[in-house]
C-alpha cells in the first residue's frame, strides 16, 4: 500500500472511532463523570469497529514515524519502539512549538489540501507554526461533531453571528475553518462581524435586532478578544441583546486593548450583553497543532436539566485523551495534581497523534481544568523534545 493509500484507510479508521463513539448511549451524557463516560465510549467504539483507541493511535503513530523525519528523530531519541507499544501513552508526544520550526507531516508538500497557521501574535509572523492537512474531511467530521454535542445538542434552528474574520480572509485560520463548517451545519442564516481587522459593532447590533425581530435564537461565535472589543464598542443598552434560547462560544485569551479581562468577568459581560444564562456561555479550547477542540459542558447540562461541569471545566470527545505530565520529566501524574496537557487525538492522522502542550491543566473524572500556559521559557521536558526533533538531542 502507498503512503496516500495508506494515510487514507487510516483516515476512515478515525472517522469510524470518531461516528462509533458518539452513537446513542456510547459516549454518555456530556457533565459529571465523564472520565467514566469516556470509557464507555471507547468500549462502545471497541466492539463496532472493532477498534481499541491505543490499537488506533499507535497505528497512526507507526504511520507518522515511518514518513515523517521530525516524529522518527524523536522516536529514536527516546528509544520508543512503536512495534512494541501497547498504550497511547506510550507515544512520544510532538511539542507545540516544533510546528514552528519544522514541518510536521506523513506526506509531501504538494499533497497538502490546507495548511492551518498558528497567529504568530506572540513571536511574529515569521514564527507562525504551521499544520498541513492532507485532507480536511476528518477534522471537519471531528469538529462538527463534538460542536454539536456540546454547542446545540437541543437541535435548535439557529443564526450564526461570528465575531471572527470570514475564511476567505484567513483560509489558513483553523477557528475560521471550524467556524465556517458550524456556520454551513447550522439551518439558520449566519454573518460575519470582523472584515479587515475591524469589528463591526453596529452592523452585528443590526443583526442582533434581526434576531430579535426573527424571535428565533442565535449562537455568537467569536474570540475572546473580539468580545471584548464588542463589549467596549458605544452601542445603545439593549442593542445586543438575543431571544430566549440563544447561546455564544467564545475562544482564545482575555487581553483587553488596555487591561486584562478575567475569565470569570468576561463570561458575565457577555451573557449580560447578549441576555443569555451564563451557563449558555461556552468556552473552546483549540489549537492549530490539534485537530480537535474541548469544550467547557455548562450548556449542555443546562438544556439537559441537569448539574453539570462548573465553569472552567472542560470535555473531551472520546477520540481524545488528555493527560496531566510533569514539565521536566513529561511524565504522567496522578489525577487532581497540576501538570502540562498532553492530548492524544486521533484525529491528528498525518502529523502527530501525541501534542505535549505549554498549557498548565488538572485533569479529574469531572473533565480538564484549564489554568492557563507555563510562564517564561518552554518547560525543561518540552525543550528536550525539541532539542531532539530538530536533531540536537543524544
Amino acid at each position: 500500500m502507498g503512503p496516500i493509500e495508506q494515510s487514507e484507510a487510516l483516515h476512515r479508521r478515525a472517522r469510524a472511532f470518531i461516528e462509533a463513539s458518539l452513537l446513542p448511549d456510547s459516549a454518555g451524557s456530556p457533565g459529571a463523570g465523564r472520565a467514566a463516560s469516556l470509557r464507555q465510549g471507547e468500549r462502545r467504539a471497541e466492539a463496532a469497529l472493532p477498534e481499541t483507541f491505543d490499537a488506533l493511535a499507535i497505528a497512526l503513530a507507526r504511520h507518522q514515524a515511518a514518513r515523517c523525519a521530525p516524529v522518527a528523530r524523536l522516536f529514536k531519541a527516546r528509544g520508543a519502539d512503536v512495534d512494541a507499544m501497547r498504550s497511547a501513552e506510550q507515544i512520544p508526544a510532538v511539542p507545540c512549538d516544533v510546528f514552528r520550526f519544522a514541518r510536521v507531516a506523513a506526506h509531501p508538500p504538494d499533497a497538502d489540501e490546507r495548511v492551518f497557521r498558528t497567529s504568530g501574535t506572540s513571536l511574529g509572523a515569521a514564527s507562525r507554526g504551521e499544520h498541513p492537512f492532507r485532507t480536511t474531511a476528518t477534522y471537519e467530521l471531528a469538529a462538527v461533531a463534538w460542536g454539536e454535542r456540546l454547542l446545540w445538542p437541543d437541535g435548535a434552528r439557529l443564526r450564526a453571528l461570528v465575531l471572527a474574520p470570514p475564511l476567505d480572509e484567513v483560509p489558513d485560520s483553523s477557528l475560521g475553518f471550524m467556524i465556517d463548517r458550524f456556520a454551513g451545519r447550522l439551518s439558520g442564516p449566519a454573518s460575519w462581524h470582523v472584515r479587515g481587522g475591524e469589528l463591526d459593532a453596529a452592523g452585528f447590533a443590526r443583526a442582533c435586532g434581526e434576531a430579535r425581530a426573527s424571535g428565533g435564537p442565535a449562537i455568537v461565535l467569536g474570540t475572546s478578544f473580539a468580545f471584548v472589543h464588542l463589549l467596549e464598542a458605544q452601542l445603545p443598552e439593549g442593542a445586543t441583546l438575543l431571544p430566549e434560547g440563544s447561546r455564544a462560544m467564545q475562544t482564545g485569551g482575555y487581553k483587553g486593548r488596555s487591561r486584562e479581562v478575567p475569565a470569570e468577568e468576561l463570561r458575565a459581560s457577555i451573557a449580560r450583553a447578549l441576555g443569555v444564562p451564563l451557563s449558555h456561555v461556552v468556552g473552546e479550547y483549540g489549537m492549530t497543532e490539534l485537530s480537535s477542540q474541548l469544550y467547557e459542558g455548562t450548556l449542555a447540562a443546562a438544556l439537559a436539566g441537569r448539574a453539570g461541569p462548573a465553569p472552567g471545566v472542560y470535555l473531551a470527545p472520546p477520540w481524545t485523551r488528555v493527560t496531566a505530565v510533569d514539565p521536566g520529566t513529561l511524565a504522567p501524574l496522578p489525577a487532581g495534581e497540576i501538570g502540562l496537557a498532553r492530548i492524544v487525538d486521533l484525529a491528528n492522522v498525518d502529523s502527530a497523534v501525541a501534542i505535549q502542550t505549554a498549557d498548565r491543566v488538572r485533569v479529574t473524572d469531572e473533565g480538564i481544568e484549564l489554568l492557563g500556559r507555563a510562564s517564561g521559557a518552554p518547560p525543561r521536558g518540552c525543550s528536550i523534545a525539541i532539542d531532539q526533533m530538530l536533531g540536537g538531542g543524544p
